[in-house]
Formats: structure tokens, sequence, C-alpha cells
């Protein structure tokens, strides 16, 4: 199992596109953790028929903002967090978190992942979506927020659950997701306006993060290019083997 870290990634995909060619949804319940202002879940549940989407947000801020946004045929918003699922066993046929598990604190993350697997049916698939951290828009982000750690730890969670055998691995997919802003204005209300973090220093090298941006604004705004890891996870039929990872799982590096 690869972080990603020495791997060249030169596929731009558009991640719901992806999503749409690894897993099958139509006439599926789908469990959406983290659904932040919930722009995933509204393209998902719309790019197929009959798919049941449950959409949990964590953030009662932006959970409240969610519920007072115009209906979404076929999505459910509920609040709560990845590491105590309000959900009966066995709920969902899979479960979706896009860049999201290193926003789970980092002593919760082990259950996250047992309450993903738990609230999958046997066979049920879990697509997990991390940033891996080196380029350009990262770089930015550093700035004033160091993710480094927390992405290394949520990719320590995954190995653990495959390893542990509440978990199999299917498969991984590398790929850049094209991320635009229509201006720095745009940027710090998408990206530092997030209700889910504080960003305490952000004040103090604002005007680093201004110029650093500015590098890449163009007449149509700044376009960036974020490399991002799919692991996608099976809860293992009763009897079947699992695919673990042994001694060679790699340890996940610091930044």
């Amino acid at each position: 199992m690869d972080q990603g870290l020495a791997i060249d990634i030169v596929d731009v995909r558009d991640e719901v596109l992806v999503v749409n060619e690894l897993l099958r949804l139509d006439d599926r319940d789908i469990l959406e953790l983290g659904c932040g202002r919930a722009e995933k879940t509204r393209a998902i549940a719309g790019a197929g028929t009959g798919r049941r989407v449950v959409a949990l947000e964590v953030d009662e801020t932006q959970h409240a903002l969610n519920l007072h946004a115009p209906p979404l045929q076929g999505v459910r918003f509920e609040l709560g967090g990845a590491e105590a699922i309000p959900a009966p066993d066995g709920s969902f046929d899979a479960v979706l978190m896009f860049k999201s598990l290193h926003h789970v604190p980092v002593e919760q993350m082990d259950a996250a992942l047992q309450e993903i697997a738990r609230v999958l049916r046997p066979g049920g698939l879990a697509y997990l979506s991390e940033p891996i951290f080196r380029d350009e828009f990262n770089g930015i982000l550093r700035l004033f927020h160091d993710e480094s750690h927390v992405r290394a730890e949520a990719f320590g969670a995954v190995c653990r659950s495959v390893e542990s055998g509440a978990l199999e691995l299917v498969s991984q997919t590398f790929f850049r997701s094209p991320i635009s802003f229509s201006g720095f204005d745009d940027f710090e209300q998408r990206v530092v306006g997030a209700t889910h973090t504080e960003f305490e220093r952000y004040p103090e090298v604002r005007d680093e993060v201004r110029a650093a941006f500015a590098r890449f604004e163009g007449a149509g705004g700044a376009q960036f290019e974020q490399p991002i890891r799919v692991d996608l996870l099976r809860r293992p039929a009763p009897g079947g083997a699992g695919r673990r990872f042994g001694s060679a799982v790699p340890k996940p590096p610091a930044s």
C-alpha cells in the first residue's frame, strides 16, 4: 500500500467521475462522512438513479446551513462524526469520505475505520480519498495550516484497519484533482472561512499567503491541481480471506 509521495501523478480527473467509475451507486444506500458544503453530495446524488444518500457532517454550523439549503432528492442530512456513526450495523452499501479522514481527531481515527466497517454491509465498499501533501496548493495551505502530520496519521489508520481484517484493500487510485478560485477573496471564503477548522495563525501570515496565491493568478482566476490518493476498501464477506498488508506496510512519512 502506497501513500503516493514517490509516485509521478499526471492523470487529471474530476473526482465525481472517479467515484462513478470505481463504485456502482445506483439503487444503493450511500453514506457520506464529512459532507461539508455538500457540493459532492449534490453531484453524486444527481449522477445516477435510485441513489439514497445520508450525508453526515460533524460541524454544527455547516450542518445547519445544509438543512436550510434547497432540498436534494434522495439526500438526508444528519449531524454526526465518523468516529460514532448514528446508524445500525450493516446499513450501507457504500461509504464515501472526500478528503475528510484527516479531519477526524487522531486518537479517534481507528474508531472511525471500525465504524465504517460496522455500518457497511458485507461486501460493501468504502471510498476514502486523501490529499498528498506535495503540490503548489498545499504549499500555500502549509503557510498557515500544516496538515502533514494528520494526513500521515490517517494513512496509518487505513493501514491498521486492513491489517486487523476489519476491511480489505480493493485498489488504490492516484490522480490530480483540479481546483479553481475566481480570486483571493474566493480562496479566503471557501478555504479560510471553512467552519470546521480554526486557523489561528492566518491573520499573522495573511500577506504571505496572498503573495503566494498571487503567483498562480491569471485572467481567469487561480488554477491548481491537487494530487489525491484513493483507498478503496471493502468489508469482507463472511468467510472471506481478505487482502491484508504484512510486514511491508510503509510507515507514514512525516511530510
